[in-house]
């Protein structure tokens, strides 16, 4: 077991329409360095991703959910990694791979909605901002002709706020055609509104490829429509995806494992997509809370507290757990159910962002979660 009083906490740490393609937006930002924020909508079970299996409590308090790391690979002494993250496993041995366990955003509550909310925003309760906090990260970045975007079916609270930020929506569609194509841009040759606004849609589609495909769906998909989007020169450096299904109230394990193997190829399409970018990149991913440490009567988790974050990319000085681990016994429980989180996400953000672009990381602290006391932000609580 880890020792609380002795552990080191190291947080300090969009186009034309192509069949199903999803809602891409684009901000300016200039900058070689890529940071890509992937969202797990729906409370992921921070215990089934990263399990303390050195924890005498863990086996008796999860039960069946326990089953799946029996035989998982160790990342340390007390934690496991399940065992459909092949693409992380390995990330994480060569130290491009971070997670910080036993985590949460100031909110206590239980609410998707909220926690959501706050996740986004970086507000110390939901709704007292209306932008969101990698939308003020961009304005710590010089202007320039980078870009960033949104991968998903609509443009994130994240995303949103003061830095305009233009979208292009989905729809099932056929392939235009080429002659289409060139019909339209030359209907928007005369117009200096419109001609750039198709011009960039234009470029970007080339970035993107032909076909999307099912991005929803699809992990590797996903990851792959990203990484072109973000790898060429001329391409955007700064991204959300957005990724659902984690609220496994009923029969978990099955659902858990899809959902851990899709994100896991996403990972792994980014990074073999980047090619040499890699090593410029952050790849964050963060839920609003996690899940309740016993299982309910249908096999799955109810809302709970304490979460795992993970921090992948060539710009991780990583290969660790980080967590001042609070332990899961009955009496070590937040609210007697839940994993109780003893470190703050806004560290883990704020560390991270300050990392990549070599920023001063109160300054980013005030700028991305300016509601909540910057000490707070940058220290363990």
């Amino acid at each position: 077991m880890i020792d609380r009083r002795t552990v080191l906490v190291r947080t300090g740490l969009m186009a034309l329409s192509i069949g199903m393609f999803p809602r891409i937006a684009f901000a300016r930002a200039e900058t070689d360095q890529r940071f890509v924020f992937i969202i797990q909508r729906g409370a992921a079970d921070g215990l089934g991703i990263v399990a303390p299996v050195g924890d005498p409590a863990f086996a008796p308090q999860r039960g069946l959910l326990a089953q799946d790391f029996t035989a998982a690979a160790r990342l340390d002494s007390t934690f496991a990694l399940h065992p459909a993250m092949t693409a992380t496993l390995e990330l994480y041995r060569l130290g491009q791979a971070q997670i910080t366990h036993a985590v949460a955003s100031p909110y206590r509550e239980r609410s998707h909605f909220d926690g959501q909310n706050v996740l986004e925003t970086g507000g110390r309760g939901p709704y007292q901002l209306k932008d969101g906090w990698l939308n003020r990260m961009l304005t710590l970045i010089p202007s320039g002709k980078a870009k960033a975007i949104a991968v998903s079916a609509t443009v994130p609270l994240a995303l949103r706020g003061g830095i305009e930020v233009s979208s292009y929506a989905p729809a099932n569609l056929p392939d235009a055609s080429e002659d289409l194509l060139t019909r339209v841009s030359m209907m928007y040759d005369g117009d200096p509104h419109l001609h750039g606004l198709w011009s960039e849609a234009l470029a970007t589609r080339e970035l993107a490829g032909k076909r999307a495909g099912n991005q929803d769906r699809d992990g590797a998909a996903t990851g792959g429509l990203a990484a072109r989007l973000l790898a060429p020169a001329e391409g955007a450096r700064i991204a959300t995806i957005e990724t659902s299904g984690w609220d496994t109230h009923i029969q978990q394990r099955g659902r858990m494992a899809a959902n851990l193997k899709a994100l896991d190829e996403m990972i792994g399409a980014l990074r073999s997509g980047l090619g040499s970018a890699w090593a410029s990149t952050t790849v964050l991913v963060a839920t609003e809370f996690g899940r309740t440490v016993a299982v309910n009567g249908t096999g799955g988790t109810d809302h709970g507290t304490g979460a795992v974050t993970m921090l992948f990319g060539g710009a991780i000085q990583g290969g660790r757990v980080d967590a001042d681990w609070p332990g899961l016994s009955a009496a070590q429980l937040y609210e007697g159910r839940d994993l109780r989180p003893t470190i703050n996400l806004t560290t883990v953000i704020a560390a991270a962002v300050a990392r990549a672009y070599g920023l001063d990381p109160r300054r980013v602290a005030q700028v991305l979660f300016p509601t909540q006391p910057t000490r707070s932000v940058l220290a363990h609580p």
